[in-house]
């Protein structure tokens, strides 16, 4: 036996099977407990609306915490593809575009039916400059439960995975701030939403290839 087939040998000695389901375990380890934190950050830092039991019978209120749930269902899918060394994102982009085409034709539908003195309220509402900056901050700690997850994974196109799992943490950033949120345009929530969603993607992209190598 040569020196390379006995080294070899002892480090295939040293492997163990690697539990079913280990991965989704670790994603629902890494992601859960952080969402639950993002919410808990939520309610002592702002508190829900004082009017939510009639905010939830408005539909508008429900279109808006579909439109990011449907981002991070789709983007932690695609995350979950792209941990594996043969994972690709596969429809991630087309499924996103899909969604803000459909919340986009929600908005223009909303401004068509509104008197047009009402657009500055619904497309600015009184949050459009810190409305992207909470989203940020909500969506940190379920970027880095994310991250966590994916250490243990072997992604192989770090900054796209880090870009997917920006859009997964933004989108569930802005669910949970949807809770707190005042704002009903839907134009509204298209425009600035999708910015600090979209914003919390190029964070993941600038950092996963840093934070995720193997």
């Amino acid at each position: 036996m040569t020196e390379t087939d006995d080294i070899i040998e002892r480090l295939a000695s040293g492997l163990k099977p690697v539990p079913r389901n280990a991965l989704r375990r670790r994603f629902a380890l890494g992601i859960i407990p952080a969402l639950g934190l993002s919410l808990l950050l939520m309610l002592i830092i702002l508190g829900l609306r004082i009017d939510m039991p009639d905010v939830l019978m408005l539909p508008v209120f429900w279109i808006k915490s579909a439109y990011n749930a449907l981002i991070a269902v789709v983007a932690f899918a695609a995350v979950f593809r792209l941990s594996r060394p043969d994972g690709s994102e596969g429809r991630f982009f087309a499924l996103l575009a899909l969604i803000f085409a459909a919340m986009a034709t929600v908005a223009a539908i909303q401004l068509l039916l509104a008197p047009a003195g009402t657009y500055p309220v619904l497309i600015l509402g009184s949050s459009a400059l810190h409305c992207p900056l909470l989203i940020i901050g909500f969506a940190i700690p379920i970027y880095a439960g994310a991250v966590w997850a994916l250490r243990r994974a072997a992604p192989v196109d770090l900054r796209l995975t880090g870009f997917v799992a920006g859009i997964a943490a933004g989108a569930a950033g802005a669910w949970v701030y949807s809770w707190f949120c005042t704002e009903n345009g839907m134009p509204f929530v298209l425009i600035w939403y999708s910015l600090g969603i979209l914003l919390t993607g190029a964070f993941g992209a600038f950092t996963g290839p840093r934070l995720l190598r193997w």
